[in-house]
């Protein structure tokens, strides 16, 4: 079951190598924070622009970091069926406790080429998997029938990430989904409470690679159902929220990180640095937070 505050992790990279050494550093920060999981290799971890030895490698060594302190739910997804199969059964070897499968990206498949996809990744494995719903990067926005199809066909499939940016899509889920439990999490930090307050489950948050015990703090405050305090939260990081995707992330929370002193901020062509005037108001709004000096 996959509830709660889950942590995007960035893929830190040291002259255009892995830095597993700073992985490492970061996945402690996220146990010591009592979070409820970390996602390697999704977007924040530049999936796409890993080799296949990376990918795999990136989810062996979070298993290991974590060393079941925390939960990893490995992205394995991808725009080729076959590969995301692979990715998944490689996440299961090296001991993932789940999968999140994105949606085909750039190939726009039909709703029936989209379940055709899932089921074939779901029949695939025994790895619980969360499907992840992001039109804004795909270009194809998974319908709720097709969710509910798949949840009628596939067993394992235990819940979605939501980044639409619509709490009436997590209303229409949730109301679709009654009678089983399926959690959904919100995809974006600056919508969380929204989504939690009309009955999300958490967050896979990008804030949390820099506030993992903020992001937490909020989120279990919302499932407690205490939601002045967990709006006070929302309302103290927002900026924080919100400046993290000044750019295309991981760009600002990879600078952000590497003005904290926790890694590099090398990116992977074809992303590149935040431009100047973006960087300054970043490292303002965290100096605000006392996040840097």
């Amino acid at each position: 079951m996959f509830i709660g505050t889950y942590t995007a992790l960035v893929t830190p990279f040291r002259k255009r190598r892995v830095d597993y050494k700073a992985l490492e550093r970061l996945i402690a920060r996220q146990v010591e924070a009592k979070i409820e999981g970390i996602v390697p290799v999704g977007t924040t971890g530049e999936s796409p622009t890993l080799t296949v030895p990376e990918h795999i490698e990136v989810i062996r060594r979070s298993v290991r970091f974590a060393a079941g302190r925390i939960k990893v739910l490995a992205g394995t997804g991808g725009n080729s069926t076959g590969e995301a199969i692979y990715l998944t059964r490689e996440a299961l070897k090296v001991g993932a406790d789940g999968s999140l499968q994105v949606a085909p990206y750039y190939n726009k498949p039909t709703q029936e080429g989209l379940f055709q996809h899932f089921r074939a990744v779901a029949d695939s494995t025994r790895l619980p998997i969360v499907l992840y719903n992001i039109p804004g990067r795909c270009q194809v926005s998974i319908d709720v029938e097709t969710v509910v199809r798949l949840l009628e066909s596939c067993k394992n499939i235990v819940g979605i990430k939501e980044a639409s940016g619509s709490p009436d899509r997590v209303s229409e889920l949730i109301a679709a989904t009654r009678g089983r439990f399926f959690p959904v999490l919100s995809g974006d930090d600056s919508l969380t409470l929204p989504f939690m307050a009309v009955g999300a489950h958490g967050v896979i948050s990008v804030a949390s690679n820099i506030i993992p015990d903020k992001v937490s703090m909020m989120v279990d405050y919302a499932k407690n159902d205490a939601y002045n305090l967990a709006q006070r939260e929302h309302a103290n990081y927002f900026e924080l929220f919100r400046a993290l995707f000044v750019e295309t992330n991981p760009g600002p929370v990879k600078a952000a990180l590497e003005m904290m002193g926790l890694i590099d901020g090398e990116l992977r062509l074809p992303l590149v640095p935040l431009n100047s005037v973006n960087r300054r108001k970043l490292r303002k709004i965290l100096k605000s937070y006392g996040l840097v000096k």
